[in-house]
């Protein structure tokens, strides 16, 4: 909308409107309108789930010993507040970003159709009132579908975006890996995308721990897509250039803005929780950033809590199907220290330093090349 308009009044009056043509001044307003908004229906949004009765089914004592009675008090807090996010995310960036961008569309649709596969299994967790949605198989095929469709997207917009696209970078080197994966990027774009949705799926257990940490991955994307989208920058610091890339730092700073006024109800004793309209939304929207960006590989280190807490499940189960005995004391890991004896506050703030840790080692990459 705002590119339109810039373009719109330098035809109809002459002048050149500097201030809208910048992407880090678009960008910037993008996280001031997701926030803003995010706080404005933050309030109407919560009591509209309530009037609709849409709780969080907590798991039984049977289920989960211990937990239960740390959590207990949890049951009935709305869920389903991802539509918060996702709301505010998709105003600030139809606002400020360019409609003929492909890789912002692309983005959308990766964020917007987890988020519809998330509301679904919400919406069947809730009528159910159960902790059992949609089975994971079914999932799966759904995520795997969304991450072809954007992956032969991106493949087809035009042979210099396809020959970038087909490329496979990797930290602390300053030529590629490999230069043409040819269709086997699909498969790995595939990956990347399920895999992160269903990370930040796993993390989201505790008040604000999945938002918090995915504001810090959010801010280090922002830098990584405005470097890519700059020539001259990127050509010094040895990375690969795409004139699209630069514009997805609006669709971050509106992550940002968005994530950090979905805190505002979540944080401990949350008012809402994101559900996995959120959590799968989110996860799906980093893969794709990375994957635009071309820093995909880089995801691992920046999400390395997202990491941590989807290889702590991969461990327990493959543990205890091999040798019968548990490494944990429970997974995804956040419980783990939970049962250990920490406060949930003290799980969710030292988890939000190790992410910003995280998400500074992987900025740190950009010069060790």
């Amino acid at each position: 909308m705002i590119p339109w308009l810039y373009e719109f009044l330098k035809e109809q009056t002459g002048d050149d409107v500097q201030l809208l043509r910048y992407i880090t001044a678009r960008a910037g307003l993008a996280c001031l309108v997701a926030f803003a908004l995010s706080l404005l229906v933050g309030g109407r949004v919560i009591r509209k789930l309530i009037s609709l009765k849409i709780g969080q089914p907590v798991r039984t004592a049977e289920e989960v010993h211990k937990l239960a009675e740390l959590h207990g008090e949890k049951a009935g807090t709305p869920t389903m507040g991802g539509v918060l996010i996702i709301g505010s995310v998709l105003f600030a960036v139809l606002l400020c970003a360019p409609l003929d961008n492909p890789f912002v569309w692309v983005c959308m649709f990766v964020f917007v159709g987890h988020g519809a596969l998330g509301f679904a299994d919400d919406y069947l967790k809730v009528t159910k009132k159960s902790s059992a949605g949609i089975s994971g198989r079914a999932k799966l095929v759904v995520q795997f579908g969304i991450a072809v469709l954007a992956g032969l997207f991106l493949l087809n917009i035009g042979p210099e975006t396809a020959k970038y696209m087909r490329e496979l970078h990797v930290p602390f080197k300053k030529e590629p890996l490999v230069a043409d994966m040819g269709w086997w990027c699909i498969p790995f774009f595939a990956l990347v995308i399920v895999g992160c949705s269903n990370a930040v799926n796993l993390t989201d257990g505790l008040d604000g721990l999945a938002i918090g940490c995915s504001v810090t991955v959010a801010l280090a994307y922002t830098c990584f897509c405005y470097l890519v989208g700059n020539a001259w920058l990127g050509s010094y610091l040895n990375i690969p250039h795409s004139p699209y890339a630069g514009e997805l730092s609006v669709v971050t700073l509106a992550l940002v803005g968005a994530g950090l006024g979905f805190l505002w109800f979540n944080c401990h004793p949350a008012k809402v929780f994101m559900g996995d309209t959120g959590s799968l939304a989110l996860g799906g929207v980093f893969a794709a950033l990375a994957i635009c960006c071309k820093h995909e590989v880089v995801l691992v280190l920046v999400g390395g809590v997202f990491v941590m807490e989807a290889g702590s499940v991969i461990l327990q189960v493959a543990s205890f199907k091999l040798r019968k005995k548990r490494i944990f004391r429970m997974s995804p890991i956040h419980h783990h220290f939970e049962l250990k004896g920490w406060h949930e506050n003290q799980v969710i703030i030292r988890f939000w330093t190790l992410s910003l840790f995280c998400a500074l080692l992987g900025l740190a990459t950009l010069k060790l090349r």
